[in-house]
């Protein structure tokens, strides 16, 4: 059914769904948390590159992707719409609105109580969001690879690996 007043992006927000809830909760539950595939992507490369790591241990604090004990450092990909990043790959779902606040500020609040226990004993975090591999701000592959690589080398601080940020002068 047409409204003739809305025009059709509008008609948009009066949808629930365009899938069926057993549809959904299907494709909800094919989404992991692990084996992603920035996350391997940035594993291939590493290797690829020499770098050994362990996966996903889980004696540390939130079971980081990546672990370099050698080194005192971990990794983190972290999915920009599950960890509510700053940038176009995170919208605020428009259906059952509270439930996602709750659900993706847990999140927020967990990954910030891991990053503080980790460092707390005296390791270094990196965390790669996925829209440093997808979407319209995405780097080279290669470029995100060799970034993870020299930080994981060096022993520099915590850092983050996001998109490219692009500026827009308004005239």
């Amino acid at each position: 059914m047409l409204i003739p007043h809305l025009r059709k992006e509008s008609l948009f927000h009066f949808m629930a769904d365009i899938v069926d809830a057993k549809t959904r909760s299907r494709m909800m539950s094919g989404i992991r948390d692990k084996d992603t595939k920035p996350e391997l992507v940035i594993r291939k490369g590493l290797h690829q590159k020499g770098l050994r790591y362990r996966l996903h241990d889980k004696r540390l604090p939130g079971k980081p992707d990546l672990v370099f004990f050698s080194r005192r450092a971990v990794i983190f990909v972290h999915g920009c719409f599950w960890h509510g990043h700053d940038c176009h790959l995170f919208k605020w779902p428009s259906t059952r609105v509270k439930f996602w606040q709750n659900k993706i500020n847990r999140n927020r609040e967990k990954d910030r109580a891991t990053k503080e226990a980790l460092c707390n004993d005296g390791w270094r975090i990196l965390t790669v969001w996925e829209c440093a591999l997808k979407g319209k701000t995405r780097r080279p592959h290669d470029e995100v690879i060799d970034t993870i690589s020299k930080w994981a080398q060096t022993g520099s601080d915590n850092m983050e690996v996001g998109g490219i940020v692009r500026w827009h002068l308004q005239i």
